[in-house]
């Protein structure tokens, strides 16, 4: 769709609690369409709700949009707004587009309030979304509904309305949820001869229980994902494919791809479902990008103090990465012991020593350390230069598969990690390093 206006997008946070996932779902979809079309992505934080903002949620919402690199180009807070939204107010007043309405309060303290409510012309309203085409509405049922405690406390749906207009708001992303404020908001504009913007209301995020995602059900803030060890990369591009794909098979967006490839029309109409397991998924997708400087930028924090400065930290890189599904897997990882024969001399267990095929033998021990002392005698004279994977391998294959791969090949594996499971003994030895590798074999023939 090409626009004739330059396209105005705008993300409008309460900052009553942390962003979610069906926010920054929101956030994302509005900052992707202004992108796509060259136009302006505005931040606006609504914290005319005094009770419930906070300094803290508007921080983290800061916070949240920076770290998934969405970039806004303006930033408004609606408190700063208030001088014009009562002007309006007062403007709607006097032109009988609103009344001021004197009022029992409804906690029965008898109490008169004067409120102000919009003179409802009882109309159909038609407006145009993006994603459910055109609907028409009836405003009948919504009375001569309230815009303001008083002339000093616009409420919601006034703020909005002056707000978008003043921003030159072109576009509205939001939930679903908001569709049925639509036809207040339209009627408002057309009182005080702001244009009525384009809509899309985003269908709802679903929980795996199909039941509406929220911030007490199931949705995690976006900086408790980035806490987790997550990559903005993988939040950003799985968010992005809840309830919408470019039609195409294609799942791995970067941003620049994201954008080039976005549009409003093909958001689904029906609720979408957040599968944390496809966000794992698209998580180990983008760790296997990463370079190595990249990765240990990541990784280097939810390392354990005592292994951080060690020379062997950056040799097993490729096992961390190969057994990661976010970054704080690293921390559980390492309080198991998982990583621990790389860095302390592994105890061996005897029975667990010789493989399965062996157990019942007398001799199973007796055979099994045959096995390894004459890998010994092949990889002793190994230059250090051939010291790698392959290079072991090569001297040590076809032995393994001379005698079986089992008998010779579990047991160098556990002795040189003491551990059932663990990587290949040919890794191993090549980032454990000959001397270390020797050593161990050793150790076990004379034990």
């Amino acid at each position: 769709m090409e626009h004739t206006q330059k396209v105005v997008t705008r993300f409008a946070p309460s900052p009553t609690g942390n962003l979610h996932s069906g926010a920054y779902r929101t956030a994302i979809f509005s900052y992707l369409y202004a992108r796509k079309h060259g136009g302006t992505f505005v931040l606006r934080i609504e914290d005319t709700d005094k009770e419930r903002s906070k300094k803290e949620y508007e921080e983290n919402i800061l916070e949240s949009l920076e770290w998934l690199g969405l970039e806004y180009d303006v930033f408004v807070r609606q408190s700063d707004n208030i001088a014009r939204h009562q002007a309006v107010l007062e403007q709607l007043i006097a032109d009988g587009h609103a009344y001021v309405s004197k009022e029992e309060a409804k906690d029965g303290s008898g109490v008169i309030k004067e409120i102000i409510r919009f003179k409802n012309p009882n109309v159909d309203v038609t407006f145009h979304d993006e994603i459910k085409g055109n609907v028409t509405m009836n405003t009948t049922d919504l009375g001569d509904f309230v815009i303001a405690k008083n002339i000093r406390e616009p409420l919601f749906h006034l703020a909005v309305v002056v707000d978008d207009f003043d921003a030159g708001i072109t576009h509205v992303v939001r939930g679903e949820d908001h569709v049925s404020n639509t036809p207040r908001q339209i009627l408002i504009q057309r009182a005080i001869g702001a244009p009525t913007p384009v809509y899309a209301h985003l269908p709802l995020v679903l929980g795996l229980d199909k039941q509406k995602l929220s911030k007490r059900k199931g949705a995690l803030a976006v900086t408790e994902y980035r806490d987790l060890g997550y990559l903005p990369e993988a939040l950003l591009n799985m968010v992005a494919m809840v309830g919408w794909n470019p039609g195409t098979e294609q799942e791995l967006f970067s941003k620049e791809a994201l954008i080039d490839s976005f549009d409003l029309t093909k958001v689904q109409k029906s609720p979408a479902v957040f599968n944390p397991e496809k966000l794992v998924w698209f998580n180990r997708e983008y760790i296997k990008q990463l370079s190595s400087e990249q990765f240990w930028q990541h990784a280097m924090p939810f390392v354990p103090d005592a292994y951080r400065s060690t020379s062997m930290i950056k040799k097993i890189e490729s096992i961390i990465k190969d057994r990661i599904e976010k970054f704080s897997d690293i921390v559980t990882l390492f309080s198991e012991g998982e990583f621990d024969y790389f860095f302390i001399e592994p105890t061996i267990d005897n029975h667990m020593l010789v493989w399965k095929a062996l157990k019942e033998d007398p001799e199973g021990l007796e055979k099994t350390k045959d096995y390894v002392q004459h890998v010994l005698n092949l990889i002793e004279p190994i230059d250090e230069s051939a010291w790698h994977y392959e290079g072991i391998k090569q001297v040590v294959i076809d032995y393994a598969e001379q005698e079986g791969k089992g008998n010779v090949l579990w047991p160098l594996r556990v002795t040189l990690s003491g551990k059932e499971k663990s990587p290949d003994p040919f890794e191993l030895a090549s980032i454990l390093g000959k001397e270390i590798t020797l050593r161990r074999v050793q150790k076990v023939i004379q034990g």
